[in-house]
């Protein structure tokens, strides 16, 4: 399972937009530049979000996009859902056809479970808990750094 650049763009622009909650909305070019990300593509990627009542938008001078709901309320499951149009493995197969062999139903279970495991990991990890793990990974950057 690949997961794609929209979801992996997607979820650092959710980030940028955690990490600066307190601070007001914030210009997604300002976004683009600091993660080094097309402002072209990010315009694209933060229209569903939007849609689906994760980030709020802001025109005027001090316009801007900022989450429309708390980092803790939000989870990553969310975000991939969202850009990615699901969570699926595989596609639905028929499991009433009673012609199939055994081994299909047997790796579907696997497939599902394989599938239930990586939604409820991405279900477990919200925004606030990325924005913990970033703030823990500058402040030890930074304490290296004056040694």
């Amino acid at each position: 399972m690949k997961i794609s650049a929209r979801s992996r763009y997607g979820t650092r622009l959710m980030l940028a937009l955690a990490l600066a909650c307190d601070k007001g909305p914030v210009f997604l070019k300002d976004i683009a530049r600091k993660e080094d990300i097309s402002e072209k593509y990010l315009s694209q990627i933060i229209i569903p979000l939007r849609t689906q009542g994760l980030v709020n938008s802001f025109r005027g001078a001090h316009g801007g996009y900022s989450l429309a709901k708390a980092p803790g309320e939000i989870t990553v499951r969310e975000i991939v859902e969202i850009l990615e149009g699901g969570l699926t493995l595989i596609d639905n197969l028929q499991d009433d056809n009673s012609l199939q062999p055994a081994s299909v139903s047997i790796v579907r279970q696997l497939w599902d479970e394989t599938g239930n495991s990586i939604i409820k990991a991405l279900d477990s990890v919200t925004l606030e808990t990325l924005v913990k793990r970033y703030n823990d990974k500058n402040a030890k950057s930074v304490f290296m750094y004056n040694i």
